[in-house]
């Protein structure tokens, strides 16, 4: 038997677990996940390298002169916006001027900033916005309405409890830039140009500089936000420059381990009977996702048969429905169409000169084709990484909502158990107004956290659920019992 390589394997998990459909987010046939983990096969995953080992000699990152940015990126008022009693700033940060590369944020206080914590939002892709994904689809203070010029309130946004930076990265996502035709990137550069941004963020807002903070993210940010923290722990023992006071991080629906998201994938299917018991069975018996797997003509067979007896759902919410001009409301209460109003919205020109998102002629996308396409770096696992993290004392959360085929909660869970933690309190159901609103482990130095009936964008489908978590991760208290 001939057989193919992991690395090839991957390409068919792709097209089974992520994207056996032509459309996503928002119907534009465009699923940066799928597409992503495709391209890797070019040259086998094992030759994207490892978690980074960044500690040694510190070098000075480029810090830009902040004087007078803040007030210049105040937004007094956004087109269509309902009134509202907190601060809302956005623009550019530049973080490498040699490059002209410089990445947009839009920034939401709290009504009472001086007394909550910092949280930066990242989303995934690689190369999905955090402004029009996280900030206007999820867990941002607005979101759009179906005429794509007006928003409405969201009563559960995070900036309840938090002041919250959306970061459109790496440079090519959304409003984000490089004037450099030939820029190219990866899991490394984008973890350097986020630090980089931050520490000059922070001479921008000096207020925030001593303030609690927290990194937070979805999908594919289950690279970028540990990358990231890991980053910032090691700077800050070496540093002369500041000192970001980070304390934990939260990562939701996350790519974290390629054997688990394979595995786990197939077994979601299995489980929720989308593929027969016959097909899920034989991927049991036959198929090796490990990096130094081989796969069969047999597992070949039935992650095909797979593919093919799946159908045309909705893999970000397998219960939910797609986008379709007579029908934009579904039965879990989230507008599928939201994607549309957004890229409307933002792409008004009154709503970018708002923003202060008229450095460079641009038409925003939610999700950019280019940025994935030319990714140098991206490890198979990095669990090292979030082990690491742990060992620094860092509030670590790994949330999963329970109605994602992309990244689902089974993936999540045999990541768990391959950190061979000792359990600190059993799995246990957390409530909301009586209701179950997931289910919650709490491990030596981590905790996972379930969503009942959230899909990959947990915030969309579960908003107030979903800020109870949030809640409870902010406080370092494990979500509410039914007592």
């Amino acid at each position: 038997m001939k057989g193919v390589s992991v690395s090839e394997s991957i390409l068919l998990l792709s097209l089974v677990c992520v994207a056996l459909c032509a459309q996503c987010y928002g119907g534009k046939g465009f699923n940066p996940l799928a597409k992503f983990i495709k391209g890797r096969t070019t040259k086998g995953w094992e030759n994207y390298g490892t978690a980074k080992d960044v500690s040694g000699e510190y070098k000075p990152v480029y810090v830009g002169d902040q004087e007078g940015l803040k007030e210049a990126d105040m937004v007094l008022s956004l087109p269509g916006q309902p009134q509202v009693d907190f601060s809302q700033y956005s623009g550019y940060v530049t973080v490498d001027p040699d490059a002209g590369r410089a990445l947009f944020y839009y920034f939401a206080e709290s009504q009472d900033p001086s007394a909550t914590p910092l949280v930066l939002w990242l989303n995934g892709g690689p190369g999905c916005s955090s402004l029009g994904t996280g900030g206007m689809t999820e867990l941002g203070p607005f979101r759009v309405n179906s005429d794509g010029e007006t928003l409405w309130y969201n009563q559960y946004s995070w900036n309840n409890v938090a002041n919250v930076i959306f970061l459109e990265s790496p440079a090519g996502v959304g409003f984000s830039y490089s004037n450099r035709s030939d820029h190219a990137t990866g899991d490394e550069q984008t973890a350097q140009d986020s630090y980089t941004f931050l520490v000059n963020w922070l001479e921008r807002f000096p207020e925030y500089k001593a303030r609690e903070m927290y990194i937070t993210g979805e999908s594919y940010a289950g690279h970028y936000v540990p990358q990231l923290a890991s980053l910032i722990i090691q700077n800050n023992k070496i540093t002369n420059q500041t000192v970001i006071n980070l304390k934990g991080i939260a990562i939701g629906n996350a790519l974290i381990d390629m054997e688990d998201y394979q595995s786990g994938c197939y077994d979601f299917l299995g489980t929720h009977a989308l593929i027969s018991n016959e097909t899920h069975q034989g991927i049991l018996e036959t198929c090796d996702f490990s990096s130094s797997g081989f796969i069969s003509d047999e597992c070949l067979d039935y992650m095909i048969e797979a593919k093919d007896s799946e159908g045309n759902i909705f893999p970000y919410n397998i219960y939910a429905s797609w986008c379709s001009s007579h029908s934009s409301s579904i039965s879990s209460g989230y507008d599928q169409c939201s994607d549309d109003y957004v890229e409307s919205y933002l792409n008004t020109p009154q709503v970018q000169a708002a923003l202060h998102a008229t450095a460079i002629p641009v038409h925003w996308t939610q999700c950019s084709d280019d940025v994935g396409r030319e990714w140098n770096d991206s490890p198979f696992t990095v669990l090292p990484t979030i082990k690491e993290l742990m060992a620094e004392g860092l509030r670590v959360w790994i949330v999963s909502g329970d109605t994602d085929s992309v990244v689902p909660v089974t993936a999540t869970m045999y990541s768990m158990a391959k950190m061979e933690i000792p359990v600190k309190t059993p799995w246990y159901p957390w409530y909301v107004q009586e209701e179950v609103g997931g289910y919650v482990v709490e491990y030596e130095n981590v905790t996972f956290v379930t969503v009942r009936g959230a899909g990959h964008m947990v915030p969309s489908y579960q908003p107030e659920r979903a800020l109870v978590v949030f809640t409870s991760f902010l406080e370092g208290k494990l979500p509410p019992t039914l007592s």
